[in-house]
């Protein structure tokens, strides 16, 4: 499986940027302000913000041995996959 780039994945990269910039009080003032405008209009990415916060919550008590072996290798598999993509141009979101 490989993972390409859509013109789409770039927005879709910015938000989770910010989003990310959020989480970790990162945004400037008037960067957070705004943002935070933008989520009492937005249920949309209310959402997502709620989603992130969930998942973090969630991987703070992932260990190891909660991952199956099977889940594992699959993982690993596809992070190779990933990896050799990247390096002509086919990898995850990033600038090109």
């Amino acid at each position: 499986m490989r993972l390409h780039r859509r013109p789409a994945d770039q927005a879709s990269q910015q938000v989770v940027e910010l989003v990310t910039e959020y989480l970790e009080d990162a945004l400037s003032r008037a960067d957070r302000k705004r943002f935070e405008f933008h989520l009492r209009h937005c249920p949309n990415c209310t959402a997502y913000l709620e989603q992130m916060r969930a998942t973090i919550v969630a991987t703070g008590t992932l260990r190891v041995e909660d991952v199956s072996p099977d889940v594992l290798a699959e993982f690993s598999e596809l992070f190779r996959d990933w990896r050799s993509g990247e390096d002509r141009g086919e990898g995850a979101p990033g600038p090109t």
